[in-house]
């Protein structure tokens, strides 16, 4: 179809595949071959029928009376006409290779008709009249063989007629032997051309199945799947495009269909080598592969499309226009642009994850290097999220995460990039911000906004949460050293009480130093058995005798010298060691205090991380059983820190120990989260009261003797 104006008409049964592949000529060729045949037959055949009319007259009148030769004559006048009216039918009447047998089969009779006539005025007449239609009746054949040149088989027919006529008028034996080798070169050249006729036609007709089958599949491609194809002509304008995109890009604006290629698609920005534009390769006449567009007007970026061409030239080496096909590249970009978001935003906040805040300091601190920018980073960790994880469940904790999110990015705003790490921990870099009270006023606004009441299903949460600043390039200036920095602010922020924030100092990270020595020292000296037991006796106030003693562990380093519990306790809580100490003091006091009078008994202290442990009370009892301590003699002292998780599994560890027979005490009572509750609720035998009452109570003017007073009393 090389009519491009036909593209222009939205027509569905004009086969998309032409325009591709260019099948529809193949498709179409048998056909079109049989139309022009028809038509070459149609120019001649009014001559060759002026000769056969005067052929029928002039034979007529040569044997005037003869029923035969009139009705010759008007069979031969009929069936011309006739076949002149179907090669000129439309093709809408019959198809083409219909109306070429049809006028095959009337030339058939027609030229028999003729040769039939010849022969009756060749033996029943002679004269002028006789001879003038002889020679009309063979100028009659000559003409409709030339006619019919287009049909093979008919313009065969003729020339074996027009020797068949010519024979009564030869009587020599070499004559008539011509006449028979002519006439077999004939039937063998007629046979040939059937058999190539034939071959063409089948050759015509599986290309036809052909083209119709790839036709068909290329339309169900364009229809149900994500490839579309295009064509333009050679001023760049539209003219055939898919319909599916068509319809899409006529959503955002006119119909692409006759507009320039270069107006209805943009390119887009991200597209590799951009400077190689639409328009430089449709003046270039150059191909170009897998170019992302858009439409035009769809400036939100809603449908996007792959896109590639290539220059069409004709057979004289003419430039045609373009044409090329597509693929849909909506669902892909979307699926990228939800993998982007998977993989740089938190989940369940929407803030930037932990991979997009390291890269935003990154390229922040890169930007900073050459103009000397400062910066500053948050590092933030929320007090007693666990608790809410573990008495409302964690469904509830994700709210409170959503909640807090937006209460960090309302209170940021547009200064900086908020982010979570994970857990209850968040990030918030400040680029361009260095003033300390700047960034202390806006931390202790975040500490405070934090810190409102929150709504859980009906029910009022409280939290807190602690903030360590970093600024950069004073406290680092690559992203590993400024997180770190800000790190040990956050710890330093906990350890001075929580809902606090503090700023990096040097002594921060000398101090982080120390403790990991002090750890990996630790280990060792729980491995190599370097601890010791030392104990306190406890006398009676009414005999002055001694009923027990507390258990205290000590540890003599060998370069250190000693070293305080007050130190390696701590440490030893957070690196986990402290549960493989604890079981050490336990079974080491209970074998010695075996060994004591009957009525001394022995205190141990008891960490919270190990009360959280279930397997406390095996160990108990593992211990008692192994040194033969009656378990009355045993004393656990429990600080206040076992109630900050406040859940059932402490009732169940409290009964579980009192079953055992062992006494409970509370030790450093008066301090920390100190609360009447606890009395009432746990199973306590003993109250120890902090030692920062005992000692200043004979000061003159102290209230500590009143308070002790009241203790004892509630006890």
């Amino acid at each position: 179809m090389r009519n491009r104006a036909n593209a222009l008409v939205p027509d569905d049964d004009r086969p998309s595949l032409a325009v591709l592949l260019g099948l529809a000529e193949d498709e179409m060729e048998h056909g079109g071959r049989q139309v022009r045949r028809l038509a070459q037959v149609a120019a001649l055949w009014p001559l060759a029928m002026a000769f056969q009319g005067l052929s029928a007259v002039t034979a007529s009148v040569a044997l005037m009376g003869s029923l035969a030769v009139l009705g010759l004559s008007a069979l031969l006048v009929v069936t011309s006409l006739y076949a002149f009216a179907i090669v000129q039918m439309p093709a809408s009447a019959w198809r083409s290779h219909l109306r070429a047998r049809g006028a095959t089969l009337l030339a058939s009779v027609i030229g028999g008709a003729l040769v039939t006539l010849q022969w009756m005025v060749v033996h029943d007449s002679d004269g002028m009249i006789s001879q003038t239609a002889i020679v009309l009746a063979t100028g009659a054949l000559a003409l409709s063989a030339l006619a019919l040149y287009p049909i093979r088989p008919a313009m065969i027919g003729y020339a074996a007629g027009m020797v068949l006529a010519m024979a009564p008028h030869m009587g020599l034996v070499s004559t008539v032997a011509g006449i028979a080798t002519v006439l077999l070169i004939l039937f063998t050249g007629t046979l040939r051309l059937v058999r190539l006729d034939r071959a063409t036609t089948r050759a015509d007709t599986v290309r036809a199945m052909e083209g119709a089958f790839a036709a068909k599949m290329i339309a169900e491609f364009e229809d149900q799947g994500t490839g579309w194809f295009w064509e333009v002509d050679r001023d760049g304008r539209i003219v055939y495009i898919s319909a599916r995109v068509a319809d899409a890009i006529a959503g955002f604006g006119p119909a692409p269909l006759g507009r320039a290629l270069t107006e209805v698609f943009h390119m887009d920005s991200a597209t590799p080598a951009t400077e190689r534009t639409l328009a430089f390769h449709l003046s270039s006449r150059t191909s170009f592969s897998d170019y992302s567009v858009r439409a035009a007007q769809d400036d939100a970026g809603e449908r996007w499309w792959s896109m590639s061409g290539r220059p069409v030239i004709d057979e004289l080496g003419r430039f045609q226009g373009f044409i090329g096909s597509g693929t849909d590249l909506t669902e892909r970009r979307r699926s990228e642009a939800e993998i982007t978001r998977l993989a740089l935003f938190d989940g369940l906040t929407g803030l930037a994850n932990r991979q997009r805040m390291r890269l935003s300091i990154d390229k922040t601190l890169a930007q900073a290097q050459g103009g000397g920018r400062p910066n500053a980073l948050f590092l933030m960790d929320l007090d007693r999220f666990k608790a809410v994880n573990d008495t409302l469940g964690h469904q509830a904790g994700d709210d409170l995460l959503k909640q807090v999110a937006q209460r960090l990015s309302r209170g940021v705003g547009d200064a900086g990039l908020v982010g979570r790490l994970g857990g209850d921990e968040f990030q918030v870099l400040l680029p361009g911000t260095q003033c300390r009270d700047t960034l202390a006023t806006l931390a202790t606004e975040l500490i405070g906004a934090l810190s409102m009441p929150y709504r859980l299903g009906g029910t009022s949460v409280t939290i807190g949460c602690s903030i360590g600043v970093a600024i950069a390039p004073y406290d680092g200036s690559d992203s590993e050293t400024l997180i770190r920095n800000a790190d040990l602010a956050l710890y330093a922020a906990k350890a001075d009480g929580r809902g606090v924030h503090r700023f990096y100092a040097e002594q921060m990270l000398e101090g982080a130093r120390n403790r990991q020595a002090l750890e990996e020292d630790l280990r060792q000296a729980l491995a190599n058995g370097a601890f010791h037991l030392c104990y306190q006796p406890v006398v009676s106030a009414l005999d002055e005798r001694i009923v027990g003693y507390e258990a205290l562990v000590r540890w003599d380093h060998p370069t250190r010298g000693p070293v305080s519990p007050a130190d390696f306790i701590p440490v030893a809580e957070e690196c986990g060691l402290i549960e493989a100490l604890g079981e050490w003091v336990l079974r080491t006091a209970c074998l010695e205090a075996a060994t004591w009078p009957e009525d001394v008994c022995v205190a141990v202290n008891v960490s919270p991380v190990q009360f959280a442990n279930p397997q406390l009370p095996t160990i108990v009892t593992s211990a008692l059983a192994r040194s033969g301590l009656v378990p009355g003699r045993l004393e656990l002292e429990i600080t206040e820190g076992v109630f900050l998780d406040d859940t059932r599994s402490s009732d169940a560890m409290f009964r579980s120990l009192k079953a055992l027979g062992v006494r409970l005490s509370l030790d450093d009572f008066g301090t920390g989260y100190s609360s009447l509750g606890y009395l009432r609720s746990a199973p306590f035998d003993k109250i120890k009261i902090d030692q920062s009452f005992v000692r200043g109570a004979a000061q003159p003017g102290s209230r500590n003797i009143a308070i002790i007073r009241a203790i004892v009393t509630l006890a």
